[in-house]
């Protein structure tokens, strides 16, 4: 129904202003009582499906990425869909519009999209007061720096973001490798990421004793577009650094073999969705080749398929991540995906 009906209308509008009506629609429909109706559709309930990972129990393995409810505002409603954990953000300590509209494209012809938001969002503590209420799955934290705030200060603004956080979510994730914020990913080199990860080890350490709480497990996010060489420095640095594991991976700034028209093609930002299934994959695949499995990986990018989750799983990831894949295939998919693990756990 989705992709034969309600996926042809939307995709006849600015995705932007598609984006807030479809958060809308949910939350309308919800709260007179849909919310049942959407996980009797959609929802699999198998203990097959759970998995247990940085001492966080997930009652299933599909996980809606962070950029989608980036303000924490309708979490619970959209974990009716079937999702195993959500994350929220990216979070800055200070609200920030963002980058200048139009900022968001459909490369329909690849099944892709091409966003430039820039971390538009209203500020970590705004999103604390929206977490207060109890949470029906587990939740991400995806933090980081304002736009304003210089490298050489970017530590300070992920601790506050880290600070106001800890008590309302279940795990965090370091969000060096979005390609829309200026000079964000030059703290993906080895010196500054070890750096920052170290700060925020300490000040979890800190935390957790001052609350009288377990450590929360922090996870890095990181490009695509890494080289093999920098990819074996993210295997060091989370050694070095102790972190709980990686998410691979964040959008990309390649345009390589696109479909869609040249205006599209050249429009700036961090490229998500089909395009990006091959190249994701095989970093999940080096990480967890060249480390031995060390540590949990969560695989995101280009999975519009059970297939390509299947492929993600293989290829070394504990976990997925949907985002451009939920937006064009609906919510059937995440079913989908959880269905065929299912079925081959009982082959």
């Amino acid at each position: 129904m989705y992709k034969q009906l309600i996926r042809p209308i939307l995709f006849q509008f600015d995705p932007e202003k598609v984006h807030h009506f479809t958060f809308r629609t949910i939350r309308f429909f919800s709260s007179i009582g849909f919310a049942g109706l959407f996980r009797a559709i959609y929802s699999v309930n198998d203990p097959r499906l759970e998995r247990e990972l940085f001492g966080l129990k997930f009652k299933n393995p599909v996980g809606l990425a962070a950029g989608f409810d980036k303000d924490a505002k309708l979490y619970n409603e959209l974990s009716d869909f079937g999702f195993g954990f959500i994350e929220i953000g990216t979070l800055t300590p200070k609200p920030q519009d963002g980058n200048p509209k139009k900022r968001l494209f459909r490369l329909k012809k690849d099944q892709a999209i091409v966003n430039r938001m820039g971390f538009n969002n209203k500020g970590v503590f705004d999103a604390v007061e929206n977490l207060k209420k109890k949470h029906r799955v587990l939740i991400g934290g995806n933090i980081g720096k304002n736009k304003v705030t210089p490298n050489e200060l970017a530590a300070k603004d992920y601790l506050i973001c880290f600070d106001a956080l800890f008590d309302h979510v279940d795990y965090f994730v370091v969000n060096v490798s979005s390609p829309n914020t200026p000079g964000l990913r030059e703290l993906q080199d080895r010196q500054p990421l070890t750096a920052l990860l170290k700060e925020l080890k300490k000040k979890n350490n800190k935390l957790a004793k001052e609350k009288n709480r377990r450590e929360k497990p922090i996870l890095l996010k990181i490009a695509p577009d890494l080289t093999d060489d920098q990819l074996l420095d993210i295997i060091g640095i989370v050694k070095d650094t102790n972190i709980d594991g990686v998410i691979a991976t964040n959008t990309t700034i390649a345009r390589d073999n696109l479909k869609s028209d040249i205006l599209l093609k050249e429009e700036t930002g961090g490229l998500s969705g089909r395009p990006l299934t091959s190249r994701s994959t095989e970093v999940i695949r080096f990480l967890a080749q060249k480390s031995n499995k060390a540590f949990p990986i969560i695989g995101v990018g280009g999975i519009h398929s059970a297939e390509d989750a299947l492929e993600k799983l293989d290829a070394g990831a504990d976990l997925v991540q949907l985002y451009t894949g939920f937006i064009y295939e609906g919510p059937a998919l995440i079913k989908k995906i959880n269905k065929a693990i299912v079925s081959r756990t009982n082959n």
